[in-house]
């Protein structure tokens, strides 16, 4: 049976109940700090040295890092479902153009997460979030918010996982949504921003 595409009316039934889901937060980050600057702030204070060793790690080999490296590099993008025939990666470390071409399928009702592998590579990042918004047919059915936190530089990546998400069911929520992804912080600094596709089907081989 074809997909039957849902109607202007009904999309926008769709959004108003995602946006009701919405909540604003107001948080005023503090003011950003280098990293020599926290070195050497309270260098008498033990257990605050401990805690900034822990956050910064290896402050000798971040200072040999290329300047000309982004201090954040998201690396990249996995949809983690347990009921996935398939991996579901996305590469973001090269040409982002193409994923619009080539939809995730997942099935109608499964759990899923979203991981985001990233590295900080000079300066502590304050309030890392990932947003993600998604559209059917032009329009914008749902928006999604996730604090990511605050890291420190070190050589390993970092991962970030979402809460579980269900996938959209029924006949009306089968079609194709792109997705348009940013990973961003509190100064509103735009670390990457990708558009992907995902297309909910009735089965996974549908």
């Amino acid at each position: 049976m074809a997909e039957q595409e849902p109607t202007p009316e009904q999309l926008a039934a769709i959004a108003a109940a995602n946006e009701e889901n919405e909540s604003a937060v107001n948080y005023k980050p503090p003011a950003q700090k280098s990293l020599q600057e926290i070195q050497e702030l309270d260098k008498d204070d033990e257990s605050l040295r401990k805690y900034k060793q822990a956050l910064l790690g290896n402050a000798a080999q971040v200072a040999s890092v290329d300047p000309s490296v982004p201090n954040i590099q998201v690396t990249r993008m996995t949809l983690v479902c347990e009921t996935a025939p398939n991996p579901l990666i996305l590469d973001l470390q090269g040409d982002l153009s193409g994923f619009k071409k080539t939809p995730f399928v997942l099935k109608e009702g499964v759990e899923y997460k979203i991981k985001v592998n990233f590295k900080v590579n000079r300066e502590i990042v304050s309030g890392l979030k990932y947003i993600q918004q998604s559209f059917r047919t032009g329009v914008k059915v749902d928006k999604s918010d996730y604090m990511v936190g605050s890291y420190g530089p070190r050589a390993e990546e970092y991962e970030f996982l979402t809460t579980m998400e269900e996938a959209p069911k029924g006949m009306l929520a089968r079609g194709t949504y792109i997705i348009k992804s940013k990973f961003t912080d509190d100064d509103k600094h735009d670390h990457l921003s990708w558009e992907w596709s995902l297309a909910i089907k009735k089965d996974w081989k549908d």
